[in-house]
């Protein structure tokens, strides 16, 4: 049986910030499948318009998922997603990795995930603005992803980067197979 990825989606989430990766996880040649969790069953409507049903909710997640993919998107900004943090709170106490990208960062941020790992985000001032409880500061790097202790965080322009250190955590391909795959995505068959 494959193991469930889950990726949170919601209204104006960035769909193409999950969209490099979910295809490579969904392969019938990995150990993987794709599933969407909301926070209710009513369909999403990602940012480039793409209309997609929930599988799960946060009411009736499955318990032995192996992968949490945090979406970006402004509703992380006006708190909209707040009630993701049972089932984040689960995944981190169960040692089941997440990744973050963009303003779900600043969520991670917010709610004290960040404060013993190394992470990354939009920018750190910007984190600071939105995560006020946050004080993980000295952790901060400025890079595209980080990934430390089963967390993954990147910023809103690393989807590539996200993907790559994704696909390490969850040994979907080999070191060189990433670096290989990743290189492709970067840049392509021609160089200009």
């Amino acid at each position: 049986m494959k193991k469930e990825i889950l990726v949170f989606i919601f209204d104006s989430y960035a769909d193409w910030e999950p969209a490099y990766i979910c295809p490579e996880l969904n392969n019938p040649e990995t150990d993987y499948v794709v599933k969407t969790l909301s926070l209710d069953s009513e369909p999403k409507l990602s940012m480039g318009g793409f209309r997609t049903l929930p599988d799960y909710t946060v009411d009736n997640f499955p318990n032995d998922f192996s992968f949490l993919l945090l979406t970006g998107g402004l509703a992380w900004m006006e708190r909209k997603n707040d009630a993701i943090l049972p089932v984040v709170d689960y995944a981190v106490r169960n040692h089941i990795p997440v990744g973050a990208i963009c303003n779900a960062t600043n969520f991670m941020a917010q709610n004290g995930f960040l404060d013993h790992v190394r992470h990354t985000g939009n920018t750190v001032e910007f984190m600071k603005s939105q995560a006020p409880n946050y004080s993980g500061e000295k952790l901060y790097l400025e890079k595209q992803a980080v990934s430390d202790s089963g967390i993954i965080t990147a910023n809103g322009s690393a989807a590539l980067e996200f993907s790559r250190e994704i696909l390490l955590i969850l040994k979907a391909k080999t070191e060189d197979g990433a670096r290989e795959w990743y290189g492709m995505h970067k840049y392509g068959f021609y160089q200009d």
